[in-house]
C-alpha cells in the first residue's frame, strides 16, 4: 500500500520571503489559501499582468507586494519558499530549476513532479490548526476533509487550548513529569465513549 511520506510543518510566514510567480486565477488561489492561515505572510507576486481581485486582496495585506513584471532570476534572492503557478510551463519549470540551484523549496501549481511541497487543506479554530495531505493525490477529498473537521471540531476549543495553557505554566518538576500530567488531563480527548 502506498503511503504518505510528506513531513508536515507549521512556517511562521511573516518570518520568511516568499515569492509567488504568476498574476492569474491559480496565483489568486494560492495568495488567498496563504493568506487565509497566515494574514501577515511576507509575499511579493510577480507577474505582468494581474487579476483585479488579486490586487484587491493585496491591498486589505500591507505585508504582500505585487511587482508587474516578467519573472528574473534575480527575484529569487533572499527567498526562503517559492510558488509558481504562470499558464506558461517554460516559466515554471526554469523557476523550479533556478529554485533547485538555491536550495530553495519550490511549489509549482498542478506539476506535482515539480514539487517540494504540496498545500493542502487547512482547518484553524483559535490557536487550533489541522493541516490536511492527500500527497498530492486528490485536493477535492482534502477539501471535503477539511469542511467535516470545521464542522465537527467545537467552536470553543480555544477556551480549552487556552486554559490548559496556563494550567501548564503551574506545573513543576521536570519535563517529563509534566507530560504525563499533561496527558492524563487530555486523556479525555481521545475517549471514544
Amino acid at each position: 500500500m502506498e503511503r504518505n511520506e510528506l513531513y508536515p510543518v507549521f512556517l511562521k510566514l511573516q518570518n520568511l520571503n516568499v515569492l509567488i510567480v504568476g498574476g492569474g486565477n491559480v496565483g489568486l488561489e494560492k495568495l488567498s489559501f496563504m493568506l487565509k492561515s497566515s494574514p501577515n505572510a511576507n509575499v511579493e507576486v510577480v507577474a505582468p499582468r494581474f487579476l483585479p481581485e488579486l490586487e484587491e486582496l493585496v491591498e486589505r495585506h500591507p505585508s504582500v507586494k505585487l511587482t508587474k513584471v516578467k519573472f528574473k532570476k534575480k527575484m529569487l534572492k533572499k527567498r526562503h519558499m517559492v510558488i509558481a503557478c504562470t499558464d506558461d510551463l517554460k516559466v515554471n519549470k526554469r523557476v523550479f530549476d533556478l529554485s533547485r540551484k538555491r536550495y530553495l523549496i519550490c511549489n509549482i501549481a498542478d506539476t506535482p513532479d515539480l514539487c517540494d511541497y504540496y498545500l493542502g487543506g487547512i482547518v484553524t479554530k483559535g490557536n487550533v490548526k489541522i493541516a490536511i495531505s492527500t500527497n498530492g493525490k486528490s485536493p477535492t477529498t482534502a477539501k471535503r476533509l477539511r469542511e467535516f473537521f470545521e464542522e465537527i471540531i467545537p467552536d470553543d476549543i480555544n477556551k480549552m487550548v487556552e486554559n490548559l495553557n496556563e494550567y501548564r505554566k503551574t506545573l513543576k518538576g521536570n519535563f517529563e513529569e509534566k507530560v504525563q500530567k499533561m496527558n492524563e488531563i487530555t486523556e479525555a480527548l481521545k475517549n471514544k465513549e
